[in-house]
């Protein structure tokens, strides 16, 4: 088990310029970073990837940034460009060195609306289609695709484990898998640690983040039976810190981000680092 840190607590859009928080993940102890890449036409990817090699990091994920505009349910525009963008993450990420695009790829975050059962079923199917089209690409590029469930505030479509499960169980691929994340769980799931050992081969990573989206151990999520659960089902996948504070503005408003409930980003880093080793087995 590795631990690494999800660029959006330092860094939106991710850019070359970006590299220069490599110096200080590495010093705070950081196995790897996960790279949330907005915009692949921002980044020179060899270059992230020397940089990287010469801090000794790696980058294990690449997070999916799925706003308005990329939509695998959205009008036959949104999904072209989603199916572009993720493609693009896809063909990119081992350039990087990673072999896993992570995220809620399957629509866009901010889209919640209730929609009759009919409706919502062909949402299913449009999203389960191209899905296999883009698990096909990802098992041509040796890359895992891992959808997110989100909580109900960002999405009507996945919330739970369940649910994820469920679209990959229909996708039919093995290069599908699920991201779970100890927030989003902590709203949606009766038992999140029952989610991780229902989850079992198919969790692909686990993000941690504390129930305010803080530091993960200064809040009030069941860690112990968060890291039982991992044992449970031998994880062998990697934990990434995502939190976040007002200080990235762009994220702060799309995560709803509207106080400082830390003291600041590296405390989160380093604090939350050396609670989650704490816990590791």
């Amino acid at each position: 088990m590795e631990f690494g840190i999800n660029t959006y607590l330092f860094s939106s859009p991710f850019t070359n310029d970006s590299i220069s928080y490599f110096p200080k993940f590495k010093e705070w102890g950081f196995d790897f970073v996960e790279i949330a890449l907005e915009e692949p036409s921002n980044i020179d990817p060899a270059l992230i990837r020397r940089a990287l090699d010469d801090n000794g990091l790696a980058c294990k994920s690449v997070c999916a940034a799925t706003g308005p505009g990329r939509d695998l349910r959205g009008t036959r525009k949104e999904q072209v460009t989603s199916l572009e963008y993720v493609e693009s993450l896809i063909r990119i990420a081992p350039v990087l060195g990673s072999h896993l695009v992570a995220g809620p790829i399957y629509s866009a975050v901010g889209r919640a609306e209730f929609v009759p059962d009919d409706q919502k079923g062909r949402q299913w199917e449009t999203v389960a289609g191209n899905l296999r089209t883009l698990t096909a690409v990802a098992e041509q590029e040796g890359v895992k695709l891992a959808i997110e469930p989100l909580n109900r505030y960002e999405t009507d479509f996945i919330n739970t484990c369940a649910q994820a499960l469920r679209m990959i169980d229909d996708v039919g691929s093995k290069a599908l898998l699920v991201h779970l994340d100890t927030f989003h769980m902590n709203l949606e799931e009766k038992d999140p640690a029952l989610a991780i050992r229902n989850a079992g081969d198919k969790l692909g990573l686990l993000h941690a983040s504390g129930s305010d989206r803080g530091t993960p151990g200064g809040d009030q999520i069941n860690w112990d039976r968060i890291f039982a659960a991992l044992d449970h089902i031998h994880y062998q996948g990697d934990i990434v810190i995502e939190s976040f504070t007002p200080d990235v503005k762009v994220i702060a408003k799309a995560a709803s981000i509207w106080r400082q409930v830390e003291p600041s980003r590296e405390s989160i880093a380093v604090e939350g680092l050396r609670f989650l080793r704490s816990l590791a087995f």
